[in-house]
């Protein structure tokens, strides 16, 4: 038995509007500095005041959000006692966002011990929203939650049912002009969300569709997104709808390999946004996956128009593909071209290795690798190539 469980979406342009529908009383913002210099926190504040909320804004999310930043933020809603929590931003502020209302409603629980496995019962003081300004996390639409450890330099991959938001609000307004390399690095994360959760352990019927028609669109606006911006507006709407179709298979399904190296890597490497280095590890992953045998990409290359009649072969032109798409968009194709230093890589290499092998995500994985094959991987991503085992 298996489950499938969403928000409720507002999709579309003016779906913002939304918030002025709102029933409640207290709203509290979570978001970061970038997102309240931009303007948005200003829009969102004006929409929810014509409903009659008080508001109160926490803007101190950083990118990977650490537990402590979680913390200072549940302190805040304990002290405002909101009624709507809003997470407004990208998948960074909606992360951290989950993981605060679960400490406003549950103050005994510390951040890290967030599980799919306890109940928590929640929405006993307030309700979450969720409302993307990035084409590319899907964190609206699922209850995966992920945060920094920043004492241990690693990233901890947390979640419960139960802090599904119950509303996302995805209005391409917030996208439409974001730059050309915040497009590239979040847009490219949707394809790894849609590969994973397509050939991942948890992978079932009710995400398969999804994850197919996420792949398809990417392929298909990604690279007008980033050429363009603002000037085609159907490439960004489609964008943001890519990404919450995405996001709705994580948690429903899973993601896998590439995650798990990514995580391990972005918790050393900060500097690299978390997209553009888990898409370095993706067609990796596709290879060495694909050379056990254990793959589902020929669905997947037929489906972004890739001529192939096995899997070996669907493999091998998937992953070229997703290369040639990430040169496309101007994205690195190795972690020496994302400016990873040799020799930083080389002292951070065991302890990258050791996160790999504890990380929830590898054993989603069809093909789980050993203590060497991780290794083996993160070497071959460091240089560049192409995956011979």
């Amino acid at each position: 038995m298996w489950f499938f469980k969403v928000p409720e979406f507002y999709f579309g342009e003016d779906a913002l509007s939304q918030l002025t529908l709102l029933n409640g009383k207290r709203a509290f913002i979570v978001t970061d500095p970038g997102i309240v210099q931009l303007g948005f926190v200003d829009k969102v504040r004006e929409l929810l005041e014509t409903a009659a909320f008080q508001i109160a804004v926490f803007a101190e999310v950083e990118p990977n959000p650490s537990l402590q930043t979680v913390r200072r933020g549940a302190q805040a809603m304990l002290d405002f006692q909101p009624d709507w929590i809003i997470g407004l931003g990208g998948g960074s502020s909606m992360d951290a966002a989950k993981a605060m209302w679960i400490l406003y409603e549950r103050p005994d629980i510390q951040p890290d011990a967030i599980n799919p496995f306890d109940e928590l019962g929640l929405r006993q003081k307030a309700r979450l929203l969720c409302i993307p300004t990035t084409a590319g996390t899907g964190s609206e639409a699922n209850y995966g939650i992920v945060l920094t450890d920043t004492e241990e330099k690693r990233k901890l991959t947390l979640g419960t049912r139960e802090a599904t938001p119950d509303m996302a609000i995805v209005d391409p307004f917030f996208t439409a002009h974001l730059p050309r390399q915040i497009t590239a690095d979040t847009g490219i994360d949707v394809l790894t969300h849609a590969i994973e959760a397509y050939t991942c352990n948890w992978a079932n019927d009710f995400t398969d569709g999804l994850c197919l028609q996420a792949a398809r669109m990417v392929f298909t606006y990604l690279p007008r997104a980033v050429a363009s911006g603002a000037a085609d507006m159907e490439a960004r709407e489609k964008m943001a709808n890519a990404a919450t179709i995405a996001g709705m298979t994580l948690g429903n399904s899973q993601v896998a390999l590439a995650h798990a190296l990514g995580h391990s890597a972005g918790a050393i490497f900060k500097e690299i946004p978390h997209g553009r280095i888990t898409a370095i590890f993706l067609p990796l992953t596709i290879e060495y996956i694909g050379n056990g045998n254990n793959g589902r990409y020929l669905d997947i290359a037929r489906a972004i128009g890739i001529p192939a009649e096995d899997e070996a072969t669907a493999a091998t032109l998937l992953a070229q593909a997703v290369r040639n798409l990430l040169r496309e968009i101007g994205q690195p194709t190795n972690l020496h071209e994302a400016g990873v230093d040799k020799q930083a890589f080389e002292d951070a290499l065991p302890l990258m290795c050791e996160h790999v092998e504890v990380d929830a995500n590898t054993i989603m994985s069809p093909r789980i690798p050993d203590m060497t094959e991780i290794e083996q991987l993160f070497r071959y991503a460091y240089h560049g190539q192409t995956v011979d085992f």
